[in-house]
């Protein structure tokens, strides 16, 4: 991205996948871009969505605006991860946790960001390696029973350290970012963004004692499926990417990659956390 206070003159644009959620967006992020001097950069499947040019290099920008919610945030950061450029976004979606501003917000908060107020925030991700493939979650990960209402049993280590087996539904490796999805919603612990530490719940486990952890970087976490004739699903970011066949293990472990998420002065951790949880 560009150093602080340094305007932006390149920007891609990622909006939510129904042309309706966004309603007048683009138009007014046309005019706010014309007035500050800022190229806007359309891939081809977002121009033939808005009926508009198609850009030559959409993803060499200074930063990236995205309209639409949480899944359209992580769909942008995924794009953007380890390429250096900030993501910032303007809730069209329900929660919109990962977006910066309301819609009502768009000009004066863009405005900012485009004239450089803006902050960079690193974001930890997660790795995994599964039937020889690697896999990088800005979320979380899921290690899920594959036979709805089966339970499971997983056995866990950190950094090679047995901590016993589960009897659960699956589990939840969660970074700072999706600490406040699926892991919040499971009753996990919520961890600050910047953070550098991953966030371990159980889903619905057989036990009276099975309480939600945090994580180092230090301490990568192996999960084994146990569970004689039933699979597990392991799920990146709410896709799934294989399965473990009793007996098989992954190991899930704080990732290299960074990806940014921009924010506008106002637009804190804490303040987000208020508005769309309490």
């Amino acid at each position: 991205m560009p150093p602080s206070g340094e305007r932006v003159r390149r920007a891609a644009v990622i909006t939510h996948g129904r042309v309706e959620a966004v309603g007048d967006a683009i138009p007014r992020l046309q005019r706010l871009a014309g007035r500050a001097g800022v190229e806007l950069a359309f891939g081809e499947e977002e121009a033939a969505r808005h009926g508009v040019p198609a850009s030559p290099r959409p993803d060499e920008v200074d930063i990236a605006v995205v309209l639409g919610g949480d899944g359209t945030m992580l769909r942008a950061l995924h794009r953007f991860l380890g390429s250096g450029v900030p993501v910032i976004g303007v809730n069209y979606g329900r929660v919109g946790f990962l977006a910066s501003m309301r819609p009502d917000e768009l000009e004066t908060g863009l405005a900012q960001a485009f004239a450089g107020q803006l902050e960079a925030i690193e974001l930890s991700t997660l790795e995994l390696e599964l039937d020889g493939r690697s896999h990088v979650a800005v979320n979380d990960v899921v290690v899920a029973s594959a036979v709805p209402g089966r339970m499971v049993e997983l056995g866990w280590a950190l950094a090679g350290e047995p901590l016993g087996v589960q009897p659960c539904d699956g589990l939840i490796c969660a970074t700072p970012t999706g600490s406040t999805a699926y892991n919040l919603s499971n009753g996990g612990p919520v961890l600050v963004w910047g953070l550098d530490a991953m966030a371990i719940s159980f889903v619905a486990p057989h036990s009276l004692t099975a309480r939600p952890l945090v994580v180092p970087r230090s301490r990568p976490l192996e999960v084994q499926n146990l569970t004689d004739g039933v699979e597990t699903t392991v799920i990146v970011d709410g896709h799934a990417v294989g399965v473990l066949h009793a007996g098989e293990r992954t190991e899930i472990r704080l990732g290299h990659q960074r990806a940014l998420i921009g924010s506008v002065p106002g637009a804190t951790f804490f303040r987000r956390y208020r508005h769309a949880f309490g």
